[in-house]
């Protein structure tokens, strides 16, 4: 696993962000990624605590690994989902807005951003002052804005909502740019309201076997449902 930073690190798998972070009594896997990684033994590289699972959602890229956990925290918003399109095992433990979750002297907040999906979630590191995991606050990648998880205006309201916040400077995302400063946040609102409004039409394409349409905003590109009312 690749150090970021003192006791977080994550793993590339298939285009996906695995992410551990450790405090002084527990450990915490943040998704796990969508080839089925051996993720126990990555951790063992790194550390011996206790390993407890969250997941930011339930789109099939960020549980392949969730067999080798007994459980999950997931917002509940998800579950539905998770145990049924994806046949989720284990047990969920829900998380809402705002819960915390400490590791021992780190305590990670739950931030609730829905929009890519209903439960979509991101973890804000208190000490660190980052966003860490999640799909939608990205640079330069693909965020995924089409089927029936997916609403645009629920996902301006939320980047909208979270950009008043003045508890964390960066953002670690699960796909695309390793490292994100807030600027993209606003970026990506103004990308998204564009278009939602038409003024962003983007290009016509097939992605499993659904036309779709590919919104190019700049700082990332929307996945986009043909058409937005």
């Amino acid at each position: 696993m690749k150090e970021l930073f003192e006791q977080t690190w994550s793993q590339m798998d298939g285009g996906v962000r695995i992410f551990l972070l450790t405090g002084k009594t527990r450990a915490l896997v943040i998704d796990t990624g969508i080839s089925g990684l051996d993720i126990r033994s990555m951790a063992a590289a790194v550390t011996d605590l206790p390993l407890e699972l969250l997941n930011t959602h339930a789109d099939r890229d960020h549980i392949a690994g969730n067999a080798q956990f007994s459980s999950c925290y997931m917002h509940p918003s998800e579950t539905a989902f998770y145990r049924n399109a994806q046949q989720g095992k284990g047990g969920v433990v829900p998380v809402f807005e705002g819960d915390v979750i400490d590791l021992g002297g780190r305590e990670l907040e739950i931030v609730h951003l829905p929009g890519h999906t209903p439960g979509s979630v991101t973890v804000l590191d208190r000490r660190n002052r980052c966003l860490i995991g999640g799909d939608p606050i990205q640079e330069d990648g693909e965020i995924y804005m089409f089927g029936p998880q997916r609403e645009m205006a629920a996902y301006i309201a939320s980047l909208k909502r979270v950009s008043r916040r003045t508890d964390f400077d960066l953002i670690y995302p699960s796909h695309a740019k390793e490292k994100v400063g807030r600027s993209a946040i606003a970026a990506l609102i103004d990308g998204a309201g564009r278009i939602l409004s038409g003024e962003i039409v983007g290009k016509r394409t097939e992605r499993y076997g659904k036309m779709i349409r590919v919104c190019d905003a700049g700082v990332s590109r929307f996945l986009c449902e043909e058409t937005y009312e």
